[in-house]
């Protein structure tokens, strides 16, 4: 029975003594989360959860309920040895002795992420979604036409109306002038800013994104690496870009960054993103992982959340920050 266990290879199977550390590690359980026996054996369970369930305590509270009911049972984020997540089927089984000892755990985790990302790109969910974005994003375009074409032309003519009033004026009333003419440019800049940050990528993901750092991040050192299989459908791509542009922004504005790192690939039917910094990193007193009340943070987590993927952010006080997120990359079904 224990070399069947060792050797199965579609499911983790592996055992916890009473305290949740590991004490068994098959070949399923290698190829599933990354570790091999030996890096992972004496290491307590909870390595392979998300920091926002051992920041709760969730892995402890698991075992508490495996060992009154005899049984736990989920499908929920784990964290493989990488940092990336996974979507797992969970059963942890309270093992006793003859005395009603307990011995301690079983624990048996299955990889669902492929069969959870084609299940959503066919239903309604997933098709809401898709609809969803693509009209938001034809509304970003109104309005970002709508305020080039528009208010910005309004707002120039009015600048230049002010500075021809200006120089036909005495000086002492022409400096005033002078004054709101610069408050006029300067909010024509911020609105060029909106425009641009409202408008989609239009030349694929890759293209847009490295189009946003060219002009958003012109005063960062940066670099943009993809190991991408082929142009994502179109919300996903929409999505990537949303969370990298707000992921850059929060590393210019909060972060005091210097030097950026964007980088894409493919994983598990989706899009794999990791955007680092050598910025102010995170609070020490937050442990490493950010609390998600900032508004710029919420957006991003609920983007990808929303797509059926996972997000985090991690980082060390002056070690700089790290976002990263994958969402699913397979088109939905037509209706």
């Amino acid at each position: 029975m224990t070399l069947l266990v060792q050797s199965i290879r579609d499911y983790a199977i592996f055992m916890l003594d009473p305290r949740g550390r590991i004490v068994s590690w098959n070949a399923g359980a290698q190829r599933i989360k990354g570790y091999t026996a030996e890096e992972i054996i004496g290491t307590h369970f909870s390595v392979f959860y998300p920091p926002e369930d051992t920041g709760s305590g969730k892995p402890d509270k698991e075992l508490e309920i495996a060992a009154d009911a005899g049984r736990w049972e989920e499908e929920g984020w784990r964290v493989r040895k990488d940092g990336t997540r996974f979507w797992a089927s969970v059963v942890i089984t309270a093992l006793y002795d003859g005395s009603g000892e307990l011995l301690g755990f079983g624990k048996v985790t299955r990889d669902l992420t492929e069969r959870r990302t084609m299940s959503r790109a066919l239903d309604e969910r997933g098709l809401l979604l898709a609809h969803l974005v693509q009209a938001q994003e034809r509304e970003r375009r109104r309005i970002a036409s709508d305020v080039h074409d528009d208010t910005i032309q309004a707002m120039v003519a009015v600048g230049m109306r002010l500075r021809s009033l200006a120089d036909r004026l005495p000086e002492g009333y022409a400096a005033d002038l002078r004054d709101l003419d610069d408050a006029v440019d300067a909010a024509v800049g911020r609105l060029r800013d909106l425009a641009f940050r409202l408008r989609p990528p239009g030349d694929g993901l890759i293209e847009g994104l490295r189009g946003y750092l060219e002009l958003a991040a012109a005063d960062l050192t940066y670099e943009l690496v993809h190991d991408l299989d082929g142009e994502p459908p179109a919300e996903t791509a929409i999505t990537v870009f949303r969370i990298c542009q707000e992921a850059v922004t929060n590393a210019r504005k909060h972060a005091r960054a210097r030097t950026l790192s964007v980088q894409l690939a493919a994983r598990d039917h989706g899009v794999h993103v990791r955007v680092r910094d050598d910025g102010v990193g995170l609070p020490a007193e937050s442990g490493g992982i950010a609390r998600h009340g900032h508004f710029g943070l919420l957006e991003m987590r609920e983007r990808a959340e929303t797509a059926g993927g996972w997000w985090g952010i991690s980082g060390a006080p002056g070690a700089g920050t790290t976002v990263e997120f994958w969402v699913p990359a397979v088109p939905h079904a037509q209706s």
